[in-house]
């Protein structure tokens, strides 16, 4: 570590922190500290925790205090993290309804936030201190384990015009005290590609932040025009908001030259799980209670595919209990060779909407009809929309090595998987657009599975 990452990470950072009021730099050592908890231990933390959390809410959050009177729920009795069971799940449609009873009536200070609204409407709450502060805790700790710290150069490659809007005159000079480079991606054209490439080069950074198709087309880009940058020294890319293709992390690690490190959060539901060195998705158990459940909103056991629910314990002020997160993924028994203690996802499989229905019911994942088309020579960039079983539209940039008999192998390749009925509707464009959020998503599908 640098002389000067040192003075960041213990003076300057933790200084501002409390200027803030924040207790992120607390948080951040007494996590250190408990993710070498054993499996039990950590369980018993986690229950004697909510059990706190469901108390303090039912007295001062009125949604949650007139909902457990309805249910004859008794924070106090809970014995085990199978009670929350007991408790309907939250979704985007049950915040809307009920936004201002959603807020403990005696929070201070709460800051207004809303989703990218990649998937839909854009999802308005509020944030307390206290989240703040474990939500940067945890990302913190997470970096810590690839040897970067706060005060490490870092170039964040963001497409996301929330993030951008927020730039104010303090956050930049905060970002540039602390080395952070926000490099603002949300355009991919040529020209935008060549300085993003040697903008990174002039930076050095020692960590990589961002969207894994932004960050693996930055890659590419600078492997097609011959340009290194696997010389500079970075240690890891932290790839989060989008779910990683394995091509994408291939590519990333290839050009350059680190490891890839997949984050696992939103906006809403928070840093719910990250990767370490040895490559397993430690939920960041001290905040965040992971349930996994089917299409009713059962619990299901460890190992078995289902719905991503979370609880985060920090956020009396505006709680997130049983959020339905929309993504689709599987907890694991296994242990990690880290040695730490905190429970795992052994996968993290999409949205929902990255998953398609075939004409006879059938569910496959969107990866299903990506490969068709990423295997292809010729196709720039692509994006699937399943508009209803019996219509798919593929939108694709194609180059020069496209050729013309390569649409029906597309259109065949894809009745093969849907159904000799639908009907496949291409489109040539020269520009795909992101999300309204900045994410670029491969695939939508507009049939619930």
């Amino acid at each position: 570590m640098s002389l000067y990452t040192s003075l960041c990470s213990s003076v300057l950072f933790p200084l501002h922190e409390a200027l803030k009021k924040h207790s992120t730099v607390r948080v951040r050592k007494a996590m250190e500290r408990s993710q070498w908890l054993g499996v039990d231990e950590i369980r018993q933390a986690q229950v004697k925790d909510l059990t706190r959390f469901l108390t303090d809410i039912g007295q001062h959050v009125p949604y949650y205090r007139t909902l457990f009177a309805a249910l004859d729920f008794n924070p106090g009795q809970v014995t085990s993290l199978a009670d929350l069971a007991r408790l309907p799940l939250l979704d985007k449609p049950t915040i809307r309804a009920n936004l201002d009873k959603m807020r403990a009536e005696d929070a201070e200070g709460l800051a207004r936030f809303n989703t990218g609204g990649s998937s839909g409407e854009p999802l308005i709450f509020y944030i307390g201190s206290r989240r703040v502060s474990h939500d940067v805790a945890a990302k913190w700790r997470a970096t810590r384990w690839w040897g970067v710290d706060i005060g490490d150069p870092e170039a964040v490659i963001w497409g996301s015009p929330i993030e951008l809007g927020a730039q104010d005159k303090i956050r930049l000079i905060r970002d540039k005290l602390l080395r952070t480079h926000l490099i603002p991606a949300f355009e991919m054209s040529q020209e935008k590609l060549d300085g993003f490439v040697a903008r990174i080069r002039q930076i050095r950074p020692k960590m990589l932040f961002g969207y894994p198709s932004a960050l693996a087309h930055i890659a590419s880009h600078a492997e097609k025009h011959g340009v290194a940058m696997n010389d500079l020294g970075i240690k890891v890319a932290f790839v989060t908001s989008e779910r990683l293709y394995d091509y994408q992390r291939d590519k990333i690690q290839t050009v350059f030259g680190c490891p890839v490190a997949n984050g696992y959060g939103g906006r809403d539901a928070g840093f719910i799980a990250h990767q370490c060195p040895e490559g397993a998705m430690h939920i960041t158990a001290e905040d965040i209670i992971v349930e996994i459940v089917d299409k009713q909103g059962k619990p299901l056991p460890n190992g078995e595919l289902g719905e991503i629910v979370v609880t985060h314990l920090a956020t009396r002020d505006f709680p997130f209990i049983r959020y339905r997160t929309g993504d689709m993924g599987i907890l694991s028994d296994k242990a990690c060779a880290c040695g730490r203690g905190l429970p795992l996802l052994e996968e993290i499989q999409g949205r929902t909407t990255d998953f398609v229905v075939a004409r006879d019911g059938t569910v496959l994942h969107g990866l299903a009809l990506i490969y068709v088309l990423r295997d292809l020579e010729g196709v720039d960039a692509f994006k699937i929309t399943q508009d209803s079983l019996d219509k798919t539209s593929v939108q694709i940039v194609k180059t020069d090595a496209y050729r013309a008999e390569s649409e029906q192998r597309i259109v065949a390749e894809f009745k093969k998987r849907l159904g000799d009925t639908v009907n496949v509707a291409i489109e040539y464009t020269d520009y795909i657009p992101k999300e309204r959020s900045g994410k670029f998503r491969y695939v939508i599908s507009h049939v619930k599975p």
